[in-house]
């Protein structure tokens, strides 16, 4: 049979770091950074004796992130102690949470721009949102450095509040998990519950897939790749296992439940052990740590919903008047969607700040290597120079000399605008109709085809009229006399 012949069955597993000040269980501090094993206590290292302490933000955080996500979260939710050995737990168990979670249910939307760019055009699930099983709260292990003949481990991610995110096995694709992880990202940035970002390990998953064939309605026996740590890897990981399962099934083999890993270097899935079930861990309740109920915590977290990803898209549409694609660019981060509500607020054309956000300032930010939050350029000065432009003061060109300088020096657009001794563009309709007669009589294709109602020609026409008046001819006003002397 052919690869087609077969699908995939993918459900994800995504452990995020809560972004609380302290550890799930103890009070040491939280931070990405500092030197090796300098931010540990008993608690945290597993010291017999040493008893943990609930850390209730972490906790709120993530019954926060179950009301974001459309999730339920029953009244009583308690915790287990998940036992296994690793190197990395030295107390040789888990605190985390089995039977009673803080959250069930729920799903993650997919947003269209989530999505790697080469498929954004041709989605096959457009709207799509991921079902969700649980999310439940436990503590990080200990980071692992694996030498030639050697293993050094550091104990300050140890006991870090660990939100485990698990999907119902419905992403249908590599490229699915990669808007599925996207998607989840920019949510959980929008709450601030985490920066979740993959290269610092604040946000990783395990993946699980298994292959059938059409017509079947049974599962395959499903892979765990373990430790992915970014979007990318996961659809490439993804896209290798799948074509290897079927490859194996084809030749007769049979798929065991086992857990494997990615190795980037050799672009190639390898097997580590096989997998555990919920069983060999013999989970158990913790018997030092009370159960939560958690109605008051649910009323208290209410409140601190934001407004998410799709429906801040949705208002810009609506306040704005901008189209559903630039809303869904503006609102893909939080800190891009501030910056331009900001920028947009009062000013003469939204649209065309939304324009200028888009087209020039993620372009030079992109190229500086620049994060919207350390944009160099107030929305207040972007916004000033769009209403400066839109007032016919400057030219639209002068005015991307004017946006580089503001860029690089700070200066505010008036004060550029004098430094360069740029005067406001030719509005003198006698002046212009007369370049307008000019472009007319020497272009007759394009003047039919805006008689034929090719409005889009008009810009051709316009083009040619700034090069006859050396870029000094306001556009506005010639596209409006063209519109008006070709269609009425």
């Amino acid at each position: 049979m052919a690869r087609e012949d077969y699908y995939a069955t993918i459900g994800l597993e995504v452990h995020v770091q809560l972004k609380t000040k302290s550890k799930m269980f103890c009070g040491c501090k939280v931070g990405f950074g500092a030197d090796p094993n300098s931010q540990t206590c008993p608690v945290c290292l597993g010291m017999p004796g040493a008893l943990p302490v609930l850390n209730q933000g972490a906790i709120e955080r993530t019954v926060l992130a179950g009301l974001m996500l459309g999730c339920k979260t029953p009244p009583i939710s308690k915790w287990d102690r998940k036992n296994y050995y690793y190197p990395d737990m030295p107390k040789n168990y888990q605190i985390s949470q089995f039977d009673l979670p803080l959250c069930i249910g729920g799903g993650v939307p997919l947003y269209d721009l989530a999505y790697p760019k080469d498929v954004q055009k041709s989605i096959p699930n457009p709207g799509k949102v991921v079902e969700l099983t649980r999310i439940h709260l436990e503590e990080d292990v200990a980071k692992s450095t694996h030498h030639a003949s050697s293993s050094s481990i550091d104990f300050n991610r140890a006991g870090t509040p660990l939100m485990e995110i698990v999907s119902e096995p419905n992403i249908d694709s590599p490229e699915e998990a990669f808007a599925y992880l996207n998607s989840l990202r920019q949510i959980l940035v929008y709450g601030n519950l985490s920066d979740a970002d993959m290269e610092k390990g604040q946000m990783r998953c395990d993946v699980n897939v298994s292959v059938r064939k059409h017509g079947e309605k049974e599962m395959g026996t499903k892979i765990e790749l373990k430790n992915m740590n970014s979007m990318t890897n996961v659809r490439r990981a993804l896209k290798y296992e799948i074509a290897r399962q079927i490859d194996f099934v084809e030749s007769g083999g049979t798929i065991d439940q086992a857990t494997w890993r990615w190795d980037d270097g050799l672009e190639e899935t390898q097997m580590m052990r096989s997998k555990e079930n919920a069983h060999d861990y013999r989970y158990f309740p913790d018997p030092d740590l009370l159960p939560v109920e958690t109605a008051d915590i649910i009323a208290r977290m209410r409140e601190h919903v934001p407004e998410l990803p799709h429906e801040k898209r949705e208002r810009f549409v609506g306040s704005y008047k901008i189209s559903d694609y630039d809303a869904s660019v503006l609102a893909s981060e939080r800190a891009l969607a501030d910056y331009y509500e900001q920028a947009a607020e009062g000013s003469k054309s939204p649209k065309k700040v939304a324009n200028w956000v888009i087209n020039n300032l993620l372009s030079v930010l992109n190229e500086a290597d620049t994060p919207i939050s350390d944009c160099p350029l107030p929305a207040s000065a972007l916004k000033e120079l769009v209403d400066t432009i839109e007032a016919g003061e400057i030219s639209n060109n002068q005015g991307k000399e004017v946006f580089t300088d503001m860029f690089a020096t700070g200066k505010g657009a008036a004060e550029i605008i004098k430094e360069k001794g740029f005067e406001p563009p030719m509005n003198d309709t006698s002046a212009l109709d007369a370049f307008i007669d000019q472009v007319i009589t020497d272009n007759p294709k394009p003047v039919e085809d805006v008689k034929g109602g090719n409005v889009k020609s008009i810009n051709f026409l316009t083009g040619q009229v700034m090069k006859l008046s050396r870029g000094k001819a306001n556009p506005k006003v010639v596209s409006d006399l063209i519109e008006k002397r070709l269609i009425g």
